[in-house]
């Protein structure tokens, strides 16, 4: 399969953008809301986007698969951001010059602590020894998934570490239209980053799992392509966004060969994010977690669930449940 970028940095839009004084449609706290123009990015255009691959942008949270502890783990983002007092130094610069340029930031007193096992994220800019935070004041970074860690239960979930395997959500090689949930060595997924969806983990938009029985998965970016992807034409995406079934997705990662990421997700355009059914949730998908039978003896339930399911198929994702 097509091994793409990683995402270790905020994606720029493909339009420039501009702040509209309304609620967010995006995030409940945020008053503001970012809304994208018909211009398009010169980012995009240097990068050749015309020439890219469009691929599905998922609704979860990031996560990226690196060593620790002399074994390949899962990571967690976690961005380390500024204290209270330094937030409110931020904002008062934002509102007086409506930029976020300009702002100076104290490395060492300005930043909320972080566990010692955070890292920053590949890329981010460092000065004096310090890491830099980005355009919105927030360092990326990734944090080790311990399973002791309750606070990333779901994340553990997906992780089975004495197997070193875990679950991912890709399409199968032999069927265009067909996913499969598979065990996967962590081995083969090293500085990958991917997307951690399911019940609980961002309202849920896929429909995926129960309360009682929550699923979760893992999918990397860029492997879930968009077919016949729209032209970069603002009226065209509203359209397709809106018409077409095959636009039923949160948004479009384009991938382009010069490993430049631009995308565009639904609010952007004004759109509401689900909008009834998502094309991810409708496709079939086959479960494919196999191995010896006391293989993921030790794992939590998902793992044990899955194996009882393997070679089962669903007609579609969200319909995916264990028992009757």
């Amino acid at each position: 399969m097509r091994r793409l970028g990683s995402v270790q940095q905020k994606i720029p839009c493909v339009f420039l953008t501009d702040v509209s004084e309304e609620q967010s449609r995006k995030r409940d706290r945020q008053t503001f809301q970012v809304i994208a123009t018909e211009n398009v990015n010169p980012l995009a255009l240097e990068a050749d986007i015309h020439c890219s691959f469009a691929t599905e942008k998922l609704d979860g949270t990031c996560c990226y698969v690196a060593p620790y502890t002399g074994q390949p783990y899962l990571w967690a983002r976690l961005d380390r951001k500024p204290n209270k007092r330094a937030e409110k130094r931020f904002k008062k610069h934002q509102y007086s010059y409506k930029s976020c340029k300009g702002f100076t930031w104290n490395l060492e007193e300005d930043f909320k602590t972080v566990p010692e096992t955070w890292i920053p994220a590949h890329r981010v800019k460092h000065h004096n020894g310090h890491p830099m935070p980005d355009e919105h004041g927030h360092i990326p970074g990734w944090i080790p998934v311990e399973t002791s860690n309750k606070q990333y239960c779901w994340h553990s979930s997906v992780v089975d570490y004495e197997a070193g395997a875990a679950l991912v959500l890709r399409p199968c090689s032999d069927d265009d239209d067909m996913l499969e949930i598979a065990a996967v060595p962590l081995a083969d997924l090293q500085e990958q980053t991917l997307e951690l969806i399911g019940t609980n983990i961002n309202g849920n938009p896929y429909g995926l799992g129960s309360k009682k029985q929550p699923v979760h998965c893992l999918v990397p970016h860029g492997i879930i392509p968009i077919r016949n992807p729209p032209p970069v034409n603002f009226q065209q995406l509203c359209s397709w966004f809106q018409d077409s079934p095959e636009g039923q997705v949160e948004g479009i990662v384009w991938h382009c060969n010069n490993g430049t990421l631009i995308k565009i997700h639904r609010h952007h355009l004004g759109l509401r994010w689900p909008d009834g059914d998502t094309r991810l949730a409708d496709r079939p998908v086959v479960i494919r977690v196999d191995g010896t039978v006391d293989a993921y003896d030790n794992s939590r339930g998902l793992f044990a669930s899955l194996f009882t399911l393997n070679g089962h198929s669903f007609s579609r994702l969200q319909d995916v449940q264990f028992g009757p």
